[in-house]
């Protein structure tokens, strides 16, 4: 999936256009709103979901190598947060929907995909 079918099947706002948006390919999604959680995962090519809208998430994005982030829930990142994930050539979202909604849409997406 690339970022472009993400922000196709959910209302998504692109807040900070990382260096990978137009290659990159998403294989999966991490939803977490513990960043000590995301560290123990060993997949590649994922999304960070969450409603915690702080640099942490970004810098914990960069250290796992997922290739953006996405906050759910009305949440807006803040400015930090958006500087860093500039910094880190990281693209940033932000959707009104919640973790759930994300991941049935995104989820049937991939789905077919794998079909």
């Amino acid at each position: 999936m690339t970022f472009e079918k993400l922000t196709s099947c959910i209302p998504c706002t692109v807040v900070v256009r990382g260096e990978n948006h137009d290659s990159a390919q998403i294989k999966t999604l991490v939803v977490s709103d513990l960043m000590s959680d995301v560290l123990t995962r060993t997949e590649d090519n994922f999304v960070i979901v969450t409603c915690l809208n702080s640099d942490q998430v970004v810098r914990t994005a960069d250290i796992v190598g997922a290739v953006g982030v996405l906050l759910v829930n009305g949440k807006e990142p803040q400015e930090n947060m958006r500087k860093l994930a500039e910094e880190n050539d990281l693209t940033l979202m932000a959707t009104p929907d919640d973790s759930y909604r994300v991941c049935i849409a995104v989820g049937s997406v991939l789905e077919k995909e794998k079909a």
